[in-house]
């Protein structure tokens, strides 16, 4: 299933990259592969104090822009971020789980002013699809998500530049998903399921913006 949703985001973004470019010839799209670092989400688990919190670190995506108007841009996004959960306040023994997180989102942007730096605001919305794996177990779930950025692009020439961004995202968890729950000959099915929250995360991002 992961294979299949990667591969609809990388035509649905090619499309558009195609059709932008074939209406437009003059500068009006830009595409930005960027790398990050990407910090917090934590899962609070059913009936105890624990939670499941998800370990820092890098991901990865692109970024592409199509200009509405002089200051504001339409803006599709698509991160990916491998990394662990632990535990933490449940009881001992459970394992590790591994988490795989795809974001496509679909907003706009509002540029500053400048010549070489502008300042600029973004918002987008779309989903999160998050798959894990227990114990050989994989599993994943598709969620409704958000993220809001900040940050400068800086403009040396009119064909390239770079991107300097703070994100954060916000992913609606349902309550009901068995992503985390733990199978076996000890523990029921859905022994730690967790809590419907709002799962936040932050990054911090830089890539390198390709005009077309």
């Amino acid at each position: 299933m992961t294979n299949r949703f990667s591969a609809s985001l990388v035509g649905a973004g090619m499309l558009l990259i195609g059709t932008a470019y074939a209406a437009e010839q003059d500068l009006n799209v830009e595409l930005t592969p960027y790398g990050a670092y990407r910090f917090g989400g934590t899962f609070q688990v059913i009936d105890t104090e624990g939670s499941y919190d998800l370990v820092d670190s890098p991901s990865f995506g692109l970024l592409v822009d199509i200009r509405q108007h002089a200051n504001t841009q339409w803006e599709i996004l698509y991160s990916h971020q491998q990394t662990d959960a632990e535990t933490s306040g449940l009881v001992s023994g459970l394992p590790q789980l591994d988490v795989d997180m795809q974001f496509l989102q679909g907003g706009g942007t509002y540029q500053g002013s400048g010549e070489r730096v502008r300042p600029y605001v973004a918002v987008t919305l779309g989903g999160t699809h998050i798959s894990t794996t227990i114990q050989g177990t994989s599993k994943s779930d598709t969620f409704w998500s958000g993220s809001i950025g900040v940050g400068l692009q800086i403009r040396p020439n009119e064909r390239v530049g770079v991107r300097l961004e703070a994100r954060a995202y916000g992913t609606l968890m349902d309550s009901d998903t068995d992503l985390f729950c733990q199978t076996g000959p000890n523990q029921n099915v859905c022994a730690i399921r967790i809590d419907g929250k709002l799962l936040s995360q932050f990054e911090t991002l830089a890539g390198i913006v390709f005009r077309f």
